[in-house]
């Protein structure tokens, strides 16, 4: 069984920086795609970044250029570096990780942006 464990969220003050992890753990030959969504009351998941397992990465429009999508593959982490948050980046955020031939997904951590 795989589980993926979120951790880093929290509350922080606008223009401020956190960064999540999520780790896999479990029975894991290899993880391809890796993946960060978010999620706010009465809205449907959105896609924050993903990184392939070759480390090709995108972003939402919105995050580009404050979010920055990274990976370790000795440790089967991923990592969300988000800086210059604002207050619409409040969301529960999940990670998700495409093993063998299905998505796995986190618990979510939430991420508050506030003064």
């Amino acid at each position: 069984q795989v589980q993926l464990v979120e951790s880093g969220g929290g509350l922080v003050q606008p223009g401020g920086s956190l960064r999540l992890s999520c780790a896999a753990s479990g029975t894991i030959f290899s993880i391809n795609d890796m993946g960060w969504y978010r999620q706010v009351p009465g809205k449907e998941r959105e896609l924050v970044a993903h990184i392939t397992s070759g480390g090709s990465t995108n972003y939402a429009d919105s995050v580009k250029g404050r979010f920055t999508i990274s990976r370790d593959n000795t440790k089967n982490t991923v990592y969300l570096q988000m800086n210059s948050l604002k207050p619409e980046d409040t969301a529960v955020y999940y990670c998700t990780a495409h093993i063998l031939i299905r998505w796995y997904w986190g618990q979510g951590t939430q991420v508050t942006v506030s003064s």
